[in-house]
């Protein structure tokens, strides 16, 4: 007996000498929480600039959601919102993974988690936040312009051929057509409708305001996100998971993995040239992307 003691005692301590040649995250009762950033505009900023898209964030994801001993999963989320399409695939994603996986997911908010933005803030379980951190504006926007006196002013007549009464709907050089105008707010009203019934499927009874006040497209604060039930409280990411899982808790960032393709396809990584391998070829798809961008951003105030 107290030679079998003794074998298990040294197959335990050669063990114990083994897992700390591992790395920190493998070993045993280590408890991890990988993180993911998603940041920028959601969806097509212009054709050749995509924003964020599932396509582009679906690899990541499954990735973090893979991790060996993970406790949970961490998003760091600095959006304006974008696409509606684009953000609700995501958070479906999200959700689906948490649900496989059986991990939480836990939301921290950045600057921003608006419209769209915070569409997929929602897949978390909980939501953080900082006092100057904005979120909410729940609601559809569309715009464009209006073009055709200026048209007319410089001499240049319209053209246009079409096969089907409404394929020239909302055309900007064409004057603006009432009925057009109101099928469009058809559109966005089943839009708005999907995103309200999001929010409310995922924030359920935190929910703390009236629908007048939370689907209007309005957007808060910190604090008054958190009264209204939007966010579930003050926080940073670091304190947060400390508090949580331990002062050792380990918060590896997963990143997108780059590959020769993308780089021979001219695709940039963060923190590239602003012209790209082209020099002045990209020059005009990079202005309108970076007024496309600014604009959006300039609605928050960022």
């Amino acid at each position: 007996m107290a030679d079998d003691l003794s074998v298990r005692s040294g197959v335990s301590g050669w063990i114990d000498r083994a897992m700390e040649w591992l790395p920190a995250r493998l070993r045993r009762g280590t408890a991890v929480v990988p993180v993911v950033r998603l940041a920028g505009v959601i969806g097509a900023v212009t054709p050749l600039r995509p924003g964020m898209t599932l396509a582009g964030l679906a690899k990541t994801l499954e990735r973090a959601f893979a991790f060996k001993n993970a406790k949970a999963v961490a998003l760091l989320i600095n959006s304006p919102g974008g696409s509606p399409v684009q953000s609700r695939q995501i958070y479906l994603r999200i959700r689906q993974l948490a649900e496989e996986k059986n991990l939480p997911v836990l939301v921290f908010v950045e600057d921003v988690a608006a419209s769209g933005g915070y569409m997929i803030a929602c897949a978390g379980d909980e939501i953080f936040c900082d006092p100057s951190s904005i979120l909410g504006s729940i609601g559809v926007v569309g715009g464009s312009f209006g073009l055709q006196e200026l048209i007319k002013k410089v001499g240049i007549e319209r053209r246009l051929y079409t096969a089907g009464e409404h394929k020239a709907m909302l055309d900007p050089f064409l004057p603006e057509n009432p009925d057009d105008v109101a099928r469009l707010k058809a559109i966005q009203r089943d839009i708005h409708e999907i995103f309200i019934a999001l929010v409310k499927a995922s924030r359920g009874a935190r929910l703390k305001g009236a629908d007048g006040e939370l689907f209007t497209g309005e957007y808060w604060a910190g604090e008054k996100s958190v009264a209204l039930g939007l966010a579930d409280g003050i926080g940073d990411l670091r304190s947060t998971l400390r508090a949580r899982y331990g002062e050792k808790v380990l918060t590896p960032v997963v990143t997108p993995s780059g590959g020769l393709l993308s780089g021979l396809l001219g695709r940039r990584q963060p923190g590239a040239g602003a012209l790209g391998v082209d020099g002045l070829a990209g020059l005009p798809d990079d202005v309108i992307s970076a007024l496309e961008t600014r604009a959006i951003w300039a609605k928050f105030g960022f």
